[in-house]
Parts: structure tokens; sequence; C-alpha cells
């Protein structure tokens, strides 16, 4: 369970698909949502165009979900995944993400599909069934998180409060990094997935938060070659031997991880993160997904480094 669940994490991280709806397919991309107009229909991205302002979406995807409710869309959505658990009063229904199934989502008579993954051709399922089908895959950058907002923001005509909310965004990260206290060298850190040590590089969404932050990720030797798509797994020794100053736990929530677990487990006593009490049990949902909810996650991992003297 605990490897199908790193796996999983590297999987959605490395797809770079398109999405597909009315028989086209659509990106992503900032240039199609940037000038766009909130009640101004038809509207188009990409290759998506709506004819009117949906108000059935079916969302597939926790980052869609909270992307969709972040920018004042929540009451157009009428169903959301077994997955998507923020906000709380997101519509949850029993539909799976992970293995959709056309028929059950078409009970929902959605006007737009909103989904992160293409698992069994959903896509081109819906599209014989005419339902219009955007897709919001896996971030690579914060840049893909704003385009995607964006995006989303003029398929469901709440352009302005995308636009406001990549604002708040940027503004917050900016303030978070402004924050952090300098250092004449970079502390160190291990990100762990999951308890048998995958783990992400600086090469992925994730590194790049905090690579933004100024810190060093231990795994990044790890994955040199790339093989490993910017999620390897490391061994105990490796990372013993890396001792680095942070350990970052992101299946606080899964796998009951925690300092505790960390320090018992054999070797790991002596690393300087354990030792100094510098073990931080994150939120897993919030750690796994690109939506807005980056920010919380950056300002977890700016208090956790300025906690430490410099």
């Amino acid at each position: 369970m605990i490897r199908r669940r790193a796996l999983g994490l590297v999987a959605a991280a490395a797809i770079a698909l398109g999405v597909a709806a009315c028989g086209s397919t659509a990106t992503p991309s900032p240039s199609a949502s940037a000038g766009s107009a909130a009640a101004a229909y038809p509207v188009t991205v990409g290759s998506l165009t709506l004819a009117q302002q949906p108000t059935k979406i079916v969302s597939l995807g926790p980052t869609a979900t909270e992307m969709l409710f972040a920018i004042g869309a929540g009451k157009q959505v009428v169903a959301v995944d077994d997955q998507s658990n923020y906000p709380a009063d997101a519509p949850k229904t029993d539909l799976s993400a992970f293995k959709p199934n056309a028929e059950a989502i078409a009970a929902k008579n959605p006007d737009l599909v909103v989904l992160t993954d293409d698992t069994n051709k959903i896509v081109d399922q819906l599209t014989a069934l005419k339902i219009p089908v955007f897709r919001t895959a896996a971030a690579a950058t914060l840049d893909d998180t704003y385009a995607e907002l964006r995006d989303l923001g003029t398929l469901t005509g709440h352009a302005d409060e995308a636009g406001k909310a990549v604002v708040d965004m940027q503004t917050k990260l900016t303030a978070i990094v402004k924050s952090v206290t300098p250092r004449t060298q970079p502390l160190s850190y291990f990100y762990e997935l999951s308890p048998d040590l995958y783990s992400a590089t600086s090469k992925t969404f994730i590194g790049s938060i905090f690579t933004m932050l100024g810190l060093k990720n231990v795994a990044d030797a790890a994955d040199a070659d790339g093989k490993a798509g910017g999620y390897p797994q490391l061994n105990a020794e490796s990372v013993v031997k890396a001792n680095p100053d942070l350990v970052f736990l992101a299946d606080a929530k899964c796998c009951q991880q925690s300092a505790d677990t960390v320090k018992a487990r054999a070797g790991w006593s002596s690393v300087t993160a354990v030792t100094k009490g510098q073990v931080v049990a994150l939120d897993d949902d919030i750690a796994s997904r690109w939506g807005p909810r980056v920010v919380d996650l950056a300002q977890t991992i700016a208090d956790a480094v300025n906690k430490i003297p410099a």
C-alpha cells in the first residue's frame, strides 16, 4: 500500500498529456485565459470552447476541487470525487478519480468535468458522450498552478476571481520567502513521501517550493540521472549519512509517521534533524496538492526554518 502510494505520486507528477472535450484537446495555457472577460461566452481555453457558463461541474481530483472553490466556482460544482476532502462543504460522492466510471459521471448530468488524470481513457469516454472535459494536470511549476487557476476562471465565468487568487498566492509567497532568515550556508532537508523512503528532488513541483525557501535537498544525488523522474527511493544508510538538518514528513496522516517514529528507526537517532527536534510532520493532503494551499505549505516550511538559529 505504501509503495503503491509513493509510485502513484510519481506517476501523477510525471503526466504531461492534454485534455479532451467535445472531440478535441486542450492544455492549460496562461495566454488562453489572461484577458478573458468573466461573463462573456462563448469562452475558449486551448481547443476547448464552452458556449455558456457551466452550472453542473463534476470535479475528479482534490486539487481541481480546491481550485474551483478558491476562484468562487464552488456553487457550480455538483459532485466531487471520493478523495476531495477540502473544502469541507464540497459535495463529496463515491465517484473515483483513480477508477473513473463514465456512466456514473454522466449520471450527474455535468456540463463540465474537471479532472486530473486520464485514467482508463476516461477523456475519450466522456467525449463520446458529448461531455466537455478540462484537465488540470499535475503542475511542474508554480506558473502551471497559476495558469490552471486562470483557465478554470475563464471556463467557469470567474476570471476576475481567479486572477485575484493568483495575485494573492504570489503576494503571500513573496512575503514568506522574504521572511526566511538569511544564512551563509543553506540548511539541508529530507522530504519523506512514505516510510519506505521515497522522496522528491529539487526538480519536482514540491522540491521547487523548498528551493524557493533556500533549502538544499539531500535526495537530489539519488536521482542525478533523472531515471526516477524526480521521485527516487533512498535507503536509510544514505539518509543517515547525508545527515539532514530538517526532515519533513508527508506521510504523517497516511502512515502515522512522526518525530517519535523517525527517532526509533535504526541509526536515525544521530541525525541532526532528530537530535535537534527538527522533524516536521506535514499535512499529507496539502503537501501532495499544487493548488492555493501551497501557500500554507510554504509557511509551514518557513516557520520550521526560522526556528533554527542562523
